[in-house]
């Protein structure tokens, strides 16, 4: 059968590019990534094997063998694993076949280093070949099938792929090495790469070297060691194996639960965020074991979706070998083991906030946010202990502030925990619903998370002290203890009660139809106005939030608060008292209101109608 020609994916050019120009240092990481993928190979063969017996056939010993060959300069890795067909070989080779191919063109920089690092991580470190091979041939066959095909590219942009014939299932990888990559047909240099990188690797590894063939590896796991046996190098490769990932883990976790249910957790907290984070499958990426064989890397029951960084192995002795999707759906194991999940990395990440809150407080940038979801779905002691471990911005500085730090600094007077949420802190902090809050130095909260939205709401307060908005109405200052007014400010803001309360009720009427209600502000030192949602309705950010998604049809009309002591206000008050009932204030009361709205960041609903007015303020005041 002749040859199909076929063009790369958009994106696998652009990768092969990068990867093919590449200065990067540490080239030998393509043999860990083609071991590793050819261990995922066996390791999904033996668990349908479990059901499916004949997949085997007489080649039961799983193995992974590296062969060289100086004369024609290449090497091959071939695996007896699952094998693939012709379209699985378009898809995984010819596509980045996965939800973060956009997340993955969008990471790419230019700088050939920074991007080649990037391969493992967004799950294609096939590519990495390239950058020791001018040339690539995988041969490959699918098990239980009988046809084999040849997939052959040098990575400039198509790929050839026809029938072609192969003794056995399984996947054979030729590199045709380019000039200067030969010390990789060296048996030492082989021996050492994967003795760094692949030691931990489950299956053997074989070297053929002449007529001599000889294990590279210990072909044990790593997670059934005792951790006194284990280096922190083994640790850092094992991680860099079971999540794909080239970064340091920030934290590892390797214990042994025994009792009535008996499992082995090897789990890795990243170093920084994997690309898929926020994909709204939300999938848990950790990888369930059954005495030692693996089952699924998608068993979603096993962790949380709030605790989906996590990267790893979970190795269970009570589960049955041919266990079923519907069956890790119901099982009580599950369950325990998941809990048993739960309570050991909450209770790490516990310790590590109270002993390094510096290392934390990365942490939290990366997966915070991710975090705060458990606030929203979980309930009783879990999220007691999320409520422990949550940090937050807040008026007070630049650092991380936890729920007991701002308890332990709360107001005489003050019992409700003030915050605001918006999509930047530094914009938060030039919100005038501020003002008075500062004024009486109040710490307030400033949450830019989507979620945060959504888990206050349910969460409701935190050892006794109740959330609160500051860009609600009902916000009571004057019962908390601060900077208190001089008599004569208080002597003025009497005499001016009366006029200003008459501006309020003009200005209720001119504003009738844009506005829920008109209120003299407690709340506002510095600026003229701001709007704020009514006790019972949508926070204004939310609602912003829910209009963009198309999620929200109707808006609320919110309360216009006006600041007493502003000079403009003062002046129109003053002028309302002159004029009595025959003072006109409609323009100027939709100026306000349009102020009020920019400083939102909301858009002008009559924008030709807000630079009419303002031009004939501005010409009333230059006359």
């Amino acid at each position: 059968m002749s040859a199909e020609k076929l063009s790369f994916q958009a994106e696998v050019s652009r990768l092969l590019d990068i990867v093919v120009n590449s200065l990067y240092s540490e080239k030998e990481i393509f043999l860990r990534e083609l071991v590793s993928n050819a261990s995922d190979a066996c390791d999904k063969l033996r668990y349908l094997a479990l059901t499916k017996g004949e997949l085997l056939g007489d080649d039961a010993t799983f193995a992974i063998t590296l062969t060289t060959d100086a004369k024609a300069r290449t090497l091959t890795i071939s695996d007896n694993g699952i094998g693939m067909d012709r379209d699985e070989l378009i898809a995984n080779l010819g596509t980045i076949a996965r939800s973060g191919t956009a997340a993955f063109v969008g990471e790419l920089s230019g700088d050939a280093k920074k991007d080649t690092n990037l391969i493992g991580q967004f799950g294609v470190g096939f590519y990495s070949a390239y950058m020791v091979a001018e040339k690539v041939e995988v041969l490959t066959r699918k098990a239980g099938e009988e046809a084999a095909w040849l997939w052959t590219s040098d990575g400039r942009g198509d790929f050839t792929i026809q029938q072609s014939e192969k003794a056995g299932r399984g996947t054979l990888i030729t590199l045709h090495l380019r000039e200067g990559s030969e010390e990789y047909l060296e048996a030492d240099r082989l021996r050492q790469i994967v003795k760094r990188y692949s030691d931990h690797i489950a299956i053997p590894i074989r070297l053929v070297d002449g007529d001599k063939t000889e294990t590279l590896n210990r072909a044990s796991a790593l997670w059934t060691r005792s951790r006194s046996e284990i280096t922190p190098e083994e640790y850092k490769e094992f991680y860099h194996h079971a999540a794909h990932a080239f970064d340091e883990p920030w934290e590892t976790l390797h214990w042994q639960a025994e009792g009535l249910i008996s499992y082995t957790g090897l789990l890795f907290v990243p170093g920084s965020r994997p690309f898929d984070l926020f994909h709204p499958e939300r999938k848990s990426r950790v990888k369930l074991y059954v005495r030692r064989v693996f089952i699924t890397d998608d068993c979603q029951e096993l962790v949380p979706e709030y605790l989906r960084f996590l990267r790893g192995v979970v190795d269970s002795e009570d589960l049955p070998l041919n266990v079923s999707r519907e069956m890790l759906q119901a099982s009580p194991v599950v369950q325990k083991i998941r809990q048993g999940i739960v309570k050991r990395v909450l209770g790490e990440l516990q310790k590590k906030a109270e002993k390094e809150p510096e290392a934390y407080a990365g942490f939290w940038e990366n997966f915070g946010p991710v975090l705060k979801e458990g606030l929203y779905s979980e309930h009783g002691g879990d999220r007691e202990q999320l409520l422990k471990l949550a940090r937050f911005r807040s008026s007070n500085g630049d650092g991380l502030v936890s729920l007991a730090d701002y308890a332990g600094r709360m107001k005489e007077g003050q019992d409700t925990i003030f915050y605001i949420t918006g999509e930047d802190a530094a914009a938060l902090l030039e919100s005038p619903q501020l003002e008075g809050f500062r004024a009486k130095g109040v710490e307030v909260l400033l949450l830019t998370d989507p979620i945060d939205e959504f888990w206050i709401p349910s969460v409701v307060e935190y050892e006794g002290h109740k959330f609160k908005s500051v860009t609600r109405g009902g916000t009571d200052l004057a019962k908390v203890k601060g900077a208190e007014k001089s008599d004569a400010d208080k002597q003025e803001e009497a005499d001016n009660k009366d006029d200003v309360g008459s501006l309020v009720a003009l200005m209720k009427l001119a504003l009738k139809d844009e506005v829920k209600d008109v209120r003299a502000s407690e709340r506002l030192t510095d600026s003229a106005v701001c709007l704020v949602a009514d006790e019972g309705d949508m926070d204004m950010h939310l609602e912003r939030l829910l209009r963009q998604h198309k999620q929200l049809d109707n808006s609320f009309k919110r309360i216009l608060e006006v600041n007493p002591a502003h000079p403009v206000i003062r002046k129109l008050a003053a002028h309302v008292a002159a004029k009595g009932g025959e003072a006109s204030i409609d323009d100027a009361a939709l100026l306000l209101l349009d102020q009020a709205r920019i400083l939102e960041g909301e858009p002008l609903r009559d924008a030709k109608g807000f630079a009419t007015r303002l031009s004939a303020f501005l010409e009333k005041g230059l006359a």
